[in-house]
């Protein structure tokens, strides 16, 4: 493994983006480790190989779809001609699908959407007992439901503004 550390070296001065690049020095006394040089295929076998597509345009289809609705076709126009034709022949197959085969092919692609039940049940057995109170104060009453055992208890003094900023933005992040 090659040791190294990360040098800042500004660009010149007067350059029209003054930027500063990042470069990586081996330390002293460190043994470099080179990476293999690879040779660039040159002549006919370059030129026979095409460049692997870039864009998975199935998945900007169905954004679009789910997103933009009748937008669709206009959002995927900012696609490369030959990438936008594809796309909208994706799109047109995702638009005869019903509405459940449409909502599972977006879960397949882009994961189930998590159980607020489950993600809450495993907020409030993680949080200490003053922010389980705080959490379940603000709950709205049809998560409440989830925890039966529990009862709202009056706040004998305000909480701490951290404290119920908190317990909202936990709210928000399960509930989503």
């Amino acid at each position: 493994m090659e040791v190294t550390r990360i040098v800042r070296k500004p660009v010149a001065k007067g350059n029209a983006d003054e930027a500063t690049r990042i470069t990586r020095n081996p330390l002293p006394g460190a043994k470099a480790v080179r990476a293999p040089v690879r040779k660039v295929p040159t002549g006919k076998v370059a030129a026979s190989r095409t460049p692997p597509a870039l864009l998975p345009l199935a998945r900007y289809a169905l954004v679009a779809l789910v997103f933009g609705r009748e937008r669709a076709v206009e959002l995927l126009e900012g696609l490369g001609e030959r990438e936008a034709e594809r796309a909208k022949e994706h799109l047109t197959g995702f638009a005869a699908l019903t509405s459940a085969q449409r909502q599972a092919r977006v879960a397949r692609e882009f994961g189930m959407r998590s159980d607020p039940a489950d993600e809450l049940r495993a907020l409030m057995s993680e949080a200490p007992e003053a922010l389980k109170q705080e959490i379940f104060r603000r709950l709205p009453p049809y998560h409440r439901t989830f925890f039966p055992k529990r009862r709202v208890v009056p706040a004998d003094a305000s909480p701490t503004p951290a404290l119920a900023a908190l317990a909202e933005r936990l709210i928000r992040e399960v509930t989503r």
